[in-house]
């Protein structure tokens, strides 16, 4: 954990019969990161081909490591030995492999993302208006904070918790109870924020309301897929739900109809 460190149905957005239910009482946001903030496939990309030539393997495109994020680099690199190896040659070979992904990553780290349109603007306007904010990702910490210190983000957090920061990652509860558990906040109160089911099961299983963004990876499937309380085109939409919610929204039950 650190603490060095806040709804589309886009047809929907100006409709005030279906306007954020609980949005005047969300006191926190916890946030993914690759996918959500960050477009990361080409790092992952690179550090993959970078383990896949070292052990003389077939490269791997960014089309077929999109469908394999999300779930952490233990999933991530378990999946692409699969695709290349049969299942004992995978289980032998997965130890080393994983070592020789994270050199890689290490290196590569930020070289080959870039951020999603209205991502500052979005946490800025969500930390202006007092909503506490966490980062939760299933990247390993260090690499987390490395890259959220490169775009100027970590500033905003609060926490930053990653894959490696509790025994458990997303769709695990665990990272989102314990993510509000730092900033001093029920899960009721808090919204969560990201491009993948993992991300809505893991907010869902926590009691937070969920919100999802169309533009990140959702493991190679159509966004509409996700069970979420609305889609939002960037994290500054969603900070305007979630910080000017519209006239005569109430506080009664926990969803986000957007």
């Amino acid at each position: 954990m650190s603490t060095n460190a806040a709804p589309n149905r886009h047809a929907a957005a100006q409709d005030e019969q279906a306007e954020p239910a609980n949005a005047k009482r969300l006191k926190a946001a916890v946030i993914d990161l690759d996918g959500t903030m960050v477009d990361t496939a080409d790092d992952f990309t690179a550090s993959l081909n970078g383990m896949l030539g070292d052990l003389g393997a077939q490269p791997v495109s960014r089309e077929e490591v999109v469908g394999y994020v999300g779930k952490g680099s233990e999933h991530l690199v378990r999946s692409v030995l699969a695709a290349r190896f049969s299942a004992e040659e995978t289980s032998a070979r997965f130890a080393g492999a994983l070592d020789r992904y994270q050199a890689h990553y290490a290196e590569v780290n930020g070289r080959h993302t870039r951020l999603y349109p209205d991502v500052e603007s979005g946490l800025a306007a969500l930390a202006q208006a007092g909503v506490r904010l966490a980062c939760v990702t299933n990247k390993p910490h260090r690499f987390a904070v490395a890259l959220l210190e490169q775009y100027g983000l970590a500033r905003y957090f609060s926490v930053i918790l990653g894959g490696d920061s509790l025994a458990r990652k997303k769709p695990d509860p665990l990272p989102m109870l314990a993510a509000c558990h730092a900033m001093g906040v029920e899960p009721s109160e808090a919204v969560a924020i990201g491009d993948s089911e993992n991300d809505a099961l893991a907010g869902r299983a926590a009691g937070m309301a969920t919100l999802t963004v169309p533009y990140g990876y959702n493991h190679g499937k159509a966004i509409q897929t996700i069970n979420s309380d609305g889609i939002v085109a960037t994290l500054l939409e969603a900070a305007g739900f979630i910080v000017n919610p519209p006239s005569g929204s109430g506080a009664t039950d926990q969803s986000i109809n957007c």
